[in-house]
């Protein structure tokens, strides 16, 4: 299991930043004003020039990869750098008394058994760039969409406010 981080009131929630510079710096803005205590990012940062963008994160990241990263060596070694935890294609942490999974989403199948194990009160995915959150049984499933708005043309990010359980999906402006 993985290690608990300490409390506070609010988990941000990224993926899907694909090489997207100002709005990857648009979201660490956002993120830092919200005053979160830990980013979770569900993978598709893309290449290695994009974690410098990450480092004025006031937050601890945890992050995993997803199906598009590149050279995830040096992706993780980067990320290690700066001081954030970027785990491989899955991450169970434990945040405020919930266990949260953390994975991009890609293997239909594992996103599948994983939302219907029951085994986490939080499932954080991306892989589909479209934002919602919903409850499945007990667990909260949320997918913050995707922050390069590519795909949607919408750049969206969520906040999980841990003392509520309420989720807010938030834009992302330039």
């Amino acid at each position: 299991m993985g290690t608990e981080i300490c409390e506070d009131n609010f988990i941000g929630i990224l993926s899907d930043t694909h090489d997207n510079l100002p709005l990857i710096d648009e979201a660490v803005k956002r993120l830092n004003r919200s005053g979160v205590g830990i980013v979770l990012h569900a993978g598709d940062y893309i290449s290695p020039f994009t974690v410098p963008h990450f480092k004025p994160l006031q937050a601890k990241i945890i992050g995993v990869y997803g199906n598009n990263c590149a050279e995830r060596k040096l992706l993780k070694e980067l990320f290690r750098d700066i001081g954030a935890d970027l785990r491989g294609f899955f991450a169970e942490v434990s945040v405020g008394g919930l266990k949260i999974g953390l994975l991009h989403g890609h293997d239909e199948e594992l996103l599948n058994a994983i939302l219907t194990s029951c085994a986490y009160d939080v499932v954080v995915y991306g892989h589909t760039h479209q934002a919602k959150a919903q409850r499945i049984g007990r667990t909260l499933v949320i997918n913050p969409g995707e922050v390069c708005g590519y795909l949607t043309g919408k750049s969206t990010m969520a906040l999980l406010d841990l003392k509520t359980r309420e989720v807010e999906i938030v834009t992302i402006r330039r």
